[in-house]
């Protein structure tokens, strides 16, 4: 009998074109955490050139977040649809111009406009590179992957936050975007050129030439050939949104996607107020630029840490304990700490624990969806999830404005962390 692609690359070591293509995926999201982020890096600016106040500034800081829980549900399901590499391409281009838009924003609603735009883009990219990443995987390796893969967000955040300090020291806000656009544009050509389709999906979807065009791709790669594509009947699965709620996956897809929105609000409560919180205590912009640099190195030491680990020790009581501890630790960070070093430190052990949950349920999406819904499945669940991340700095912003100290904030948001932990606890194992 002729093996399936998926039998094969998950038996086989990985070539360095398996290895080539998970390395560019992860630079893609080092990109978008640096987009992401660069509304954070600004704030200070907007706020002091146009005057806004904390419940105004925590809607404009959530605006490419609702654009992500968008894109990462509609995006994602266009992957399954139409494949990976289209939709990454397609991505690319759409941050390209919403960040360039964003650097000519003169009022608050050309701003929020072009940052739901980002979001769009960063939402579907996310989904798309989950799959692919997890599709060009080998079985002993694609927990680690995937880990690593989300960890590049961190990366981009760490490095492009260095930048931004450094153009907000002599610059004003603009400049951070101007740089964010610049590195979004030089992505498309190299992504065009390096980047494969999915086997799993052309094998899947099955469009003209499949069985060609997967083969094509084996070969590269130095792996056999398949001599015949999957019966017809055994690959037309519904693709829709809603196959995600059928007796099998209904169960699994509101679990999972309750923990991402609970563990994801807590994550950019820290990741979207901490420049603002630390500037407020007495600090310039450029020294809470940095403070949030620290919080990204942390969110960078727990992915790989945890990837590591996952290798030895099952994914889901690492990422239960993390999200337990997550709580415990930004209830530090609000405490009250004066010294910046001591500051920076804090924040950086709150980030660990909380991005370790974050990034710790993306090799449990990929085992949780089949292939056929695997896009769909992640972007549904981290698409609605973002949720949380548009409703935190909102709320944040909110209970700031109604003047409750930065330990009540925390305390608030931190209780999201525990309500994770119970979802993964009550998730049923496939």
């Amino acid at each position: 009998m002729t093996k399936t692609t998926r039998e094969i690359l998950d038996n086989a070591p990985m070539h360095w074109r398996q290895i080539a293509l998970v390395a560019l995926c992860i630079a893609l999201n080092a990109n978008d955490g640096f987009d992401v982020l660069a509304i954070s890096f600004a704030a200070p600016g907007i706020a002091k050139e146009w005057n806004i106040d904390p419940a105004t500034l925590g809607v404009v800081l959530s605006m490419e977040l609702i654009g992500m829980a968008v894109g990462s549900v509609l995006i994602g399901n266009i992957a399954d649809r139409i494949g990976r590499r289209p939709t990454i391409l397609a991505c690319l281009v759409l941050m390209t111009t919403s960040m360039c838009v964003t650097v000519i924003s003169s009022n608050i609603t050309m701003l929020s406009v072009s940052r739901i735009a980002t979001g769009l883009g960063i939402g579907g990219m996310l989904s798309a590179t989950s799959a692919m990443v997890a599709e060009y995987s080998n079985a002993k390796q694609r927990s680690l992957n995937v880990v690593l893969n989300i960890a590049g967000y961190s990366v981009g955040a760490i490095l492009g936050g260095l930048v931004a300090s450094s153009l907000l020291d002599g610059g004003n806000w603009r400049s951070v975007f101007i740089f964010g656009a610049s590195l979004t544009a030089v992505a498309i050509p190299l992504t065009w050129f390096l980047l494969l389709e999915s086997v799993d999906s052309l094998s899947d979807r099955q469009p003209p030439n499949a069985l060609k065009q997967i083969n094509q791709i084996l070969a590269k790669m130095k792996h056999e050939a398949i001599e015949t594509l999957p019966l017809t009947s055994t690959v037309q699965h519904k693709r829709s949104i809603s196959a995600l709620f059928s007796r099998d996956l209904a169960r699994p897809t509101a679990l999972l996607t309750l923990a991402y929105f609970a563990q994801i609000m807590l994550f950019y409560y820290v990741q979207k107020w901490v420049p603002k919180i630390v500037v407020d205590m007495g600090y310039d912009d450029s020294e809470a630029g940095r403070v949030l640099v620290a919080a990204n190195i942390g969110n960078l030491a727990s992915a790989v840490l945890l990837g590591l680990i996952s290798q030895k020790i099952p994914i889901r009581p690492l990422v239960i304990g993390s999200m337990i501890m997550s709580f415990f630790a930004v209830l530090v960070f609000g405490s009250g700490i004066g010294d910046l070093s001591l500051l920076s430190f804090s924040v950086a052990m709150a980030a660990f624990f909380i991005n370790a949950g974050v990034v710790g349920m993306y090799p449990i999406f990929a085992d949780t969806f089949p292939a056929h819904l695997r896009a769909s499945g992640i972007g549904f669940a981290i698409g609605l999830g973002r949720g949380g991340s548009a409703i935190g700095p909102i709320a944040a912003g909110a209970l700031f404005a109604a003047e409750s100290s930065v330990f009540t904030v925390s305390a608030l948001m931190g209780a999201g962390g525990l309500i994770a932990a119970c979802m993964i606890i009550l998730l049923p194992r496939r």
